[in-house]
């Protein structure tokens, strides 16, 4: 208990701790309770934050920064018409096609269970492979059921999304041309006395801008990419896959390997085993290659000093708490807690020093 005491008087008398630890427990506390109203917000600071960059980039060739943001506005407005008119429709449409074969690919699936039994006696039996097809008969019926509730009851979603595809833009705006003083508001709520706050926040500063605009470029590209390789050989449902494709990046380790099975099953119904499968798994496997190896080191130019096993542990935590923001910042977010355990014992080292040298000088008798 002794020990227990001495840690936490010697831990949080220096007053820079504590408005740390303040600041990350009132920050935690506002994300947690109130994230899923402030979702519209915490949305337009990501988009507000990955345009910023276009503006600062505007304002060094001469354009004042109101211009600059009307123009990147102009921009983001027309990207976003783009993928409501453009891109929306063209998943919808392959999603409902996708969702009308599936009757079908089960059939084929249930013809080729039914083979096993012929071909390998002593691995499977008839019984077990009947077994297997009315498990997942049932399965599929539960989400059948669970399809159309959500379907009846998403009216209200969707009033939901198209206030939202009102309300971020007019966000976006906002926060991108009042940055200034937006900033100075939040800082005027800290206390003057924050050096450590600031350190920990230069700390992971370059790392999270890092991390953003390049996700949001990694998502592009290889989604782009992905499309084009998938129907230049031919395969079904090209911009659903190559999307889904883009987004797994937002998962590393993980995102890659489980799009391989819809991206597997999609070719080997349409074509069977043979070279086009062939064909699309090779490609699919170069384009994670060259994601990985040549992309990612391209676009994270700051190197991210995290484990694999933290960064799995990060995404299954605040993937848990938050949904997609949870993952897509999961990583940001093990950095700022890899970067205030670094800081702290620095702060606490750095306090214990000031203190040896205070007491040195008053025993000097000089």
């Amino acid at each position: 208990m002794n020990l227990l005491t001495s840690w936490f008087r010697r831990t949080f008398a220096d007053p820079q701790v504590v408005i740390l630890g303040i600041v990350l427990v009132v920050g935690f506390a506002i994300v947690a309770g109130l994230g899923r109203i402030l979702t519209p917000v915490f949305a337009s600071i990501v988009i507000a934050y990955l345009l910023e960059a276009v503006v600062v980039r505007l304002q060094k060739i001469g354009m004042p920064r109101i211009a600059s943001v009307l123009l990147v506005f102009v921009l983001f407005l027309a990207s976003l018409f783009f993928l409501l008119f453009g891109l929306v429709p063209m998943l919808t449409r392959q999603l409902t096609q996708l969702v009308q074969q599936i009757p079908n690919y089960i059939t084929q699936g249930q013809d080729i269970l039914l083979q096993l039994p012929q071909r390998y006696p002593h691995l499977v039996s008839e019984l077990q492979i009947e077994q297997l097809i009315g498990n997942v008969g049932n399965e599929l019926a539960l989400v059948g059921q669970q399809f159309l509730t959500w379907s009846l009851t998403s009216v209200g979603d969707v009033v939901g999304l198209l206030v939202l595809l009102v309300l971020i833009p007019v966000l976006v705006f906002f926060i991108l041309k009042d940055k200034t003083l937006l900033i100075d508001w939040f800082k005027g709520y800290l206390p003057a006395e924050r050096h450590l706050v600031s350190s920990v926040w230069a700390d992971v500063e370059v790392q999270i801008a890092n991390y953003v605009r390049g996700k949001a470029g990694e998502i592009v590209i290889v989604g782009a990419t992905s499309y084009i390789t998938f129907v230049s050989l031919g395969l079904q449902y090209s911009a659903l896959l190559a999307t889904m494709v883009g987004f797994s990046v937002l998962i590393p380790y993980i995102g890659a390997a489980l799009i391989t099975v819809p991206i597997a099953l999609v070719a080997y119904f349409q074509w069977g085993w043979g070279w086009p499968f062939g064909q699309v798994i090779i490609a699919y496997a170069v384009l994670q290659a060259l994601d990985g190896n040549v992309l990612v080191p391209l676009l994270f130019s700051e190197a991210l000093d995290l484990h694999p096993v933290a960064i799995i542990v990060a995404i299954l935590v605040f993937g848990g708490l938050w949904g997609f923001w949870g993952i897509f910042f999961a990583i940001p977010l093990a950095t700022v807690v890899q970067a205030v355990l670094k800081a702290w014992p620095r702060a606490i080292k750095e306090q214990a020093n000031g203190e040896e040298s205070l007491e040195t000088a008053k025993s000097d008798p000089a």
